[in-house]
């Protein structure tokens, strides 16, 4: 390290102490009868200063206003938070509610007369953010509910949002930690008002989600983007559910790690793209920043997917919008124009199209006017984008019973290559618990065993295309009112109603303490912990009783952090 970074290095520090050293709690609601200062949480981070921690009782914190950046005034929020080095924290993962229904509504509500649609525009109603971090580094949200935060005409529907300047193409944000968080809506009409995000990061780098739990989501439940090759996130331990995607990561690459995790009942489980879009620059890569290796690896690769159980996603009945609606139902996991991703030591099962596959993504949407066109792809007639997969590796995973749809090449995992002359996607040690690993081409295990061979003939796989292109309906999408033809015979399950699923509260473990390393406040003190972790304990035992009286177990067991036994 250069003498210039050991400096800023140790004022960095001595500016945290100083910072730590000084810090304010303010409490907002009520806690165990103490009253604190603040009714709102947008007034106790409107007074807060850098370093200061703001706490939130348990309550239904409905949104009376919103605000914008002055630079976004399409982007509005129930909670902005641009000060930086904030710590906010609900006193209860499950009863802390930010809610974007209308006051007086009931928690969360359903009714279409309940939603709060967001401020007024000429093109219609703008919807709403939930929590929003605009520009702000080091930004903690934890232990609470964020629901009902709708999309509308501006940018809008994202439940929890760190946001970096979303569009301009640069870093703005760094740091943020989210962790026991629940983000998800009850209600549907359509598409254009659906929650688009449940917790949401972009031009961003640096930061972990942990204990997160996801659902309801028209685009996806978890969103990584517009990083490239800085993003330096970590998921772990989180739980996506009932979204067209389970996770989405456009252009998001460089040292992104997600472990330990589950992805059940979407559409499509997980999906990583690149993409032509404002969520630039292109394309999604996952080799380590700086030609380094990567400590979990050993390889150029730093993008790493491992120890997930991804299951059962085969659920069409989800809200979708735009291209994350063609995400292709019954597929675990997608590789769309990703480059250089490490999958390893995950399970697969019970998805009925694939497994795993890597695919190219032929991008057609127009870039902002200030993005490259078509960085890192082939440029193809009006605005295509072609964007090729390769580099990526697929290691050591076990598959059980995927590909029950039985439609041609349905099976573990299939892919497709289109452009020679780059590294092979690689598949080692890949097992089925049937004995018998089945994947399109058929004998991709064999023949691409090698990492890092050169490809030298591209392998458009015409039975696995059409199959993909059929599940997916995504050139039908290019056309308003087109159709995707299919093999005949093919037969991929389609929406027949939205079903919006209600949050599994008895499975998401609320923070164990959230008094932990707090300043001294008055919901703090030895007594208050005392309170709070006698009550636990009575209502542990109360729930314990009940359910050994009436002799069966919760109906869903709780995931634990060390890979999800399922």
């Amino acid at each position: 390290m250069r003498r210039s970074h050991v400096i800023v290095a140790v004022l960095a520090g001595v500016l945290a102490l100083s910072s730590a050293a000084s810090a304010k709690v303010l409490l907002v609601g009520t806690y165990h009868g103490i009253k604190g200062n603040y009714s709102s949480i947008q007034a106790a981070v409107d007074a807060a200063s850098a370093g200061d921690w703001i706490l939130v009782g348990p309550g239904d914190y409905k949104t009376t206003a919103s605000r914008a950046p002055s630079d976004k005034p399409q982007t509005p929020a129930a909670v902005l938070i641009t000060t930086p080095n904030l710590r906010l924290r609900g006193m209860d993962r499950n009863t802390v509610i930010v809610d974007g229904t209308k006051p007086g509504s009931p928690q969360c509500s359903s009714a279409e007369a309940d939603q709060n649609f967001g401020p007024s525009s000429s093109g219609g109603p703008l919807g709403l953010n939930g929590i929003m971090v605009y520009k702000a580094n080091n930004v903690w949200v934890q232990n609470l509910t964020a629901c009902n935060f709708l999309s509308g005409s501006g940018s809008a529907g994202n439940e929890i949002w760190w946001n970096g300047g979303d569009g301009q193409g640069k870093i703005q944000g760094y740091g943020y930690d989210g962790s026991y968080l629940n983000a998800t809506s009850t209600f549907f009409k359509d598409e254009s008002t659906a929650m688009a995000y449940g917790i949401f990061s972009s031009d961003w780098s640096g930061g972990t989600w942990y204990q997160d739990y996801a659902s309801n989501a028209s685009d996806s439940n978890f969103y990584v983007g517009a990083c490239q090759q800085v993003c330096d996130q970590t998921l772990d331990t989180v739980w996506s559910e009932y979204s067209s995607l389970g996770y989405s990561g456009t252009n998001a690459g460089g040292q992104l790690v997600i472990k330990n995790s589950q992805f059940d009942n979407n559409q499509d489980g997980f999906d990583t793209n690149s993409q032509n879009n404002d969520d630039w620059p292109s394309p999604q890569d996952g080799a380590c920043p700086n030609n380094g290796t990567s400590p979990i690896t050993h390889t150029h690769s730093c993008w790493v997917f491992m120890d997930n159980y991804v299951h059962d996603n085969n659920n069409p009945n989800v809200p979708g919008v735009g291209v994350a609606s063609n995400g292709p139902v019954g597929t675990g996991m997608s590789v769309s124009g990703g480059r250089d991703d490490t999958v390893m030591n995950n399970r697969f099962v019970n998805n009925g199209a694939w497994g795993t596959i890597f695919v190219p993504y032929p991008d057609t949407e127009t870039p902002p006017s200030d993005a490259p066109s078509c960085a890192g792809g082939i440029a193809g007639p009006g605005n295509l984008c072609n964007y090729d997969d390769w580099g990526n590796a697929l290691l050591n995973n076990t598959y059980t019973n995927n590909g029950f749809f039985h439609n041609d090449t349905n099976g573990d995992f299939a892919e497709i290559t289109t452009t020679p002359g780059h590294p092979i996607n690689c598949y080692q040690g890949n097992t089925d618990t049937s004995g018998t690993v089945t994947s399109s081409p058929s004998n991709l295990q064999s023949t691409n065993a090698n990492c890092g061979q050169t490809a030298v003939l591209p392998d458009a796989n015409p039975a696995f295309t059409n199959q993909v292109a059929c599940d997916s309906q995504f050139f039908a999408s290019l056309v308003p009112g087109g159709s995707q033809p299919c093999t005949p015979g093919s037969n991929y399950p389609r929406r027949s109603q939205v079903i919006m699923h209600p949050l599994p509260t008895a499975d998401l473990p609320t923070m164990p303490n959230p008094c932990s390393g707090v300043p001294a406040n008055p919901w703090c003190t030895a007594s208050a912990t005392t309170t709070h972790k006698s009550s636990k304990k009575h209502k542990k035992h109360k729930k314990h009783k009940k359910h050994k009286k009436h002799g069966r177990k919760l109906s869903r067991p709780p995931r634990r952090a060390a890979g999800f036994t399922g």
